[in-house]
């Protein structure tokens, strides 16, 4: 483990027994870890796991500097699988930094390593242009799509074998009298 890593735990640790002592949000069989910290665009990107949030967290590179984003604000980032929006955070012992939540709550995760696992594949899966999806989940641009601000994506559905296609498109009225 590097020296970030172990200067996120410290920090989250430090807020679960301070801030977060008695919150009922915490699940008690999840410890803070920071996972898959690297290099990525001249930041640092990787997942931190608490047990009350799982996000992914971009911190500054060495030239960065973020003070002059107010806490709170979305910044878009384009990692290889897609567009994500994050929220720009402030820690006293960190910096600004920019998160994507994940998880919040976690108690839906079983036990650390359930945790640790799921922080691992998000690492793999946000660097992988392999898994780019061109459906847009972000909520300003879904808004100037429906404020007509600009053309909404193409929905077209592309032509499967055996109609599937056509059955994808048809009306409700048309799926009534369909057989299954």
């Amino acid at each position: 483990m590097g020296e970030l890593e172990e200067r996120l735990e410290a920090i989250y640790t430090t807020i679960q027994k301070e801030r977060m002592a008695d919150i009922p949000i915490l699940n008690p069989r999840l410890q803070v870890r920071a996972v898959g910290f690297r290099e990525w665009e001249g930041h640092r990107l990787g997942v931190l796991v608490t047990p009350w949030f799982m996000n992914i967290l971009l911190l500054p590179g060495e030239d960065g500097e973020w003070s002059t984003l107010a806490c709170g604000e979305k910044v878009t980032q384009r990692l290889p699988s897609g567009v994500y929006e994050f929220i720009v955070g402030e820690e006293v012992d960190l910096g600004h930094y920019q998160m994507c939540s994940l998880f919040s709550p976690m108690f839906e995760f079983e036990d650390q390593a359930a945790a640790l696992a799921t922080a691992r594949a998000v690492m793999d899966g946000v660097l992988d242009e392999n898994n780019r999806d061109e459906v847009s989940t972000r909520e300003r641009e879904i808004q100037r799509v429906w404020n007509g601000e600009v053309e909404a994506p193409d929905e077209s559905l592309p032509q499967a074998e055996g109609g599937e296609a056509d059955a994808a498109r048809a009306t409700p009225d048309e799926d009534a009298v369909r057989p299954p």
